[in-house]
């Protein structure tokens, strides 16, 4: 499937990447190639998870449903392709302290994901930055 992409960039951030069908999921990179990357990725993961929660997951909009978006304005709508992975998920156990729960909650809330999605997403955009 392909869904559209907004690109934002200020002179002083990164180049941040929304997705109209998907409130709340986003995503940046350093340069252009890593935030077409990473739009994919995180894309993957947020449906993933939406299927995981048994969400429903939306059909791609089209630019002409779009055409109106504030959110489109002073950005750059692209395509990011995503087939969802219907893998199996394995269940883990971690551990970790009362207060570091609560902010991974919070800041998984603030990123429309869930404590799983969010706690994968960040490690493996962790795992693609000591790439480098």
């Amino acid at each position: 499937m392909d869904y559209i992409a907004y690109l934002h960039k200020d002179s002083k951030s990164d180049f941040g990447v929304s997705f109209p069908d998907f409130p709340g999921c986003i995503t940046a990179g350093r340069t252009l190639d890593e935030a077409h990357r990473m739009a994919a990725e995180v894309l993957s993961f947020h449906i993933k998870s939406m299927m995981d929660d048994g969400e429903p997951v939306p059909k791609p909009s089209t630019l002409d449903v779009l055409a109106n978006d504030h959110a489109m304005k002073k950005a750059v709508a692209f395509l990011v392709h995503v087939e969802p992975e219907i893998e199996k998920t394995v269940r883990i156990n971690i551990t970790a302290g009362d207060k570091q729960i609560k902010k991974i909650d919070r800041l998984a809330s603030a990123a429309g994901l869930t404590r799983s999605a969010y706690m994968v997403q960040s490690a493996l955009h962790r795992l693609v930055g000591q790439r480098k």
